[in-house]
């Protein structure tokens, strides 16, 4: 952990280029740029309430849906679109891994900063609607910083151990497609948590996205701060992926250079 410290410190250019880097080709020829950082899970909330609220007829009681769909959606996508970008880092810069010596964890950190900067980019709509709808804004809102470093210190982790794997087996891409789609099913998003059946909850409660949104959802929704469960929950599956992942990647990282 002291040796990625100090490296991110001595290459702090380097992560800062990258990360710029994935600006400029993202938005590169995008007539509206970075404002698709905004109008997308606007777009893409609008698309699933539509669907869930009136054909499946999914609602929250004493809760405004949208406000529950956005706040629960923002944490999802950050971490899909980042894990994903984090798994083909590695394998994605073989030609600059190959010509000079750059710490191999560099890339996959990149991904998920880059993500990072949109994620706090759709925090706009989300207290748009927030507002819009009355939901309203209180003091406990201060305490949602905890919940996106719990968030973004696993998706690191989780980042480190598909970048490891990637590497090895490049079936990994198409794996990771289908997991991170019943991922989502296995994450109440869209639907009351309550509706899962009672004997099925514990393994619901296995996955740690479920408790980034629920420390998230306990602020937004319900004006009020975390049971110390919630907290604990956060910060042992943000701090257990994260050395999982910085072991299993610093194992393997010298071995990289013989399958990329």
């Amino acid at each position: 952990m002291k040796n990625i410290i100090y490296s991110i410190k001595k290459y702090k250019f380097l992560l800062y280029e990258l990360v710029a880097r994935d600006f400029k080709v993202k938005y590169k020829r995008s007539v509206l740029g970075v404002l698709w950082s905004l109008l997308y899970p606007v777009l893409t909330m609008t698309v699933m309430a539509l669907v869930f609220s009136n054909m499946f007829k999914f609602s929250m009681p004493d809760v405004n849906y949208l406000v529950y769909l956005m706040s629960g959606l923002i944490i999802f996508n950050y971490y899909s679109e980042a894990s994903n970008l984090a798994m083909s880092s590695v394998v994605g810069n073989f030609s600059l891994i190959n010509k000079v010596y750059i710490p191999k964890y560099i890339f996959p950190l990149s991904k998920c900063i880059f993500v990072g900067i949109n994620f706090l980019l759709t925090l706009i709509p989300l207290y748009a609607i927030i507002l819009l709808t009355g939901t309203g804004i209180n003091i406990h809102h201060l305490l949602l910083p905890y919940a996106f470093l719990c968030l973004f210190l696993f998706t690191v982790g989780m980042g480190f151990i598909l970048a490891t794997i990637s590497v090895f087996l490049r079936d990994m891409f198409y794996i990771y497609g289908v997991m991170i789609t019943l991922w989502m099913y296995m994450t109440p998003i869209m639907y009351d948590f309550a509706m899962i059946p009672a004997k099925l909850q514990f393994i619901f409660k296995l996955n740690p996205l479920y408790w980034f949104i629920y420390f998230t959802r306990d602020v937004i929704l319900y004006n009020q701060v975390p049971s110390l469960n919630v907290w604990l929950y956060c910060g042992l599956f943000a701090i257990g992926f994260l050395l999982i992942g910085i072991f299993v990647f610093k194992k393997y990282q010298d071995k990289f250079i013989y399958y990329v």
